[in-house]
């Protein structure tokens, strides 16, 4: 059994912070009651989360980094990812947490900064858009490509006894070089088109986010295969064929509409 699911867009959890504890943080409880009481012999994962570290205490991230969650959702999930520990060890139950660093891919949601901009990128190429607006461009993440996460939360079930695991790929890339990456797949050079606002900046924000998979490797025999340059790339060409696609239709519409006015 996979918990993957969470109120997960940091910035909402700032407007809806109720909401996030009550998703991010009681629905870990709530399934983990159900399986104690019903389903004793299942096996649960908790996706938990780099926001988790925060203000980080140190670099790069492992198991045992202490955390300082920075945000409504990071705190929820501090709460998912202790309670998954305590049932665990109270109960006896298999239930382990994956501390995911930010993982990607093209099924990503628009309100997510990778998204955000490779989808932007590809509405820039185009013609659709002129420009791409953004926050902080100096914070950096380690980004890696959610199907090798998934493999690495397969993997954990695995295993003949429950445990945490850091799932990372140990190389942070700042926004800058995201946009650089995604501008680039297309050609083009994204100081010609990125423009800071400030509406993006998070309140309290989180810079420096790397982690250390070392027992995920040892353990596990877990490492990422798809690298950053390669993640964003398949996002862009992603993006690009689905606006490409709903241009076309587009004017496939159009051009029926006006026919049948004829």
């Amino acid at each position: 059994m996979y918990n993957l699911a969470a109120q997960s867009f940091v910035p909402v959890s700032w407007n809806q912070p109720v909401l996030t504890g009550d998703v991010t943080a009681l629905g870990v409880i709530r399934i983990l009651e159900a399986v104690r009481k019903h389903r004793p012999q299942a096996k649960f994962l908790q996706a938990s989360s780099s926001e988790m570290f925060g203000k980080v205490q140190e670099t790069p991230q492992n198991e045992k980094t202490l955390f300082y969650p920075r945000s409504p959702y990071g705190v929820a999930k501090v709460f998912g990812h202790y309670i998954t520990v305590n049932y665990r060890e109270s109960h006896n139950i298999f239930a382990c947490s994956a501390m995911g660093f930010n993982h990607e891919s093209p099924r990503r949601g628009l309100e997510f900064v990778t998204r955000k901009v490779t989808h932007q990128v590809a509405k820039i190429k185009c013609g659709l858009a002129k420009k791409l607006l953004m926050g902080n461009l100096d914070s950096q993440r380690d980004w890696g490509f959610a199907g090798d996460y998934v493999r690495g939360m397969w993997m954990m079930l695995q295993q003949p006894q429950p445990d945490d695991y850091v799932l990372a790929t140990g190389k942070m890339h700042s926004i800058r070089e995201l946009l650089e990456a995604a501008f680039s797949a297309v050609g083009l050079h994204w100081e010609d088109y990125v423009e800071i606002d400030a509406r993006f900046i998070r309140p309290a924000e989180v810079d420096h986010l790397c982690g250390n998979a070392t027992k995920a490797r040892e353990k596990l025999g877990w490492k990422p295969e798809v690298t950053f340059e390669e993640l964003i790339k398949m996002m862009v060409e992603a993006d690009l064929e689905a606006v490409q696609r709903a241009a076309e239709n587009g004017h496939a519409l159009a051009a029926s509409a006006r026919g049948s006015t004829v």
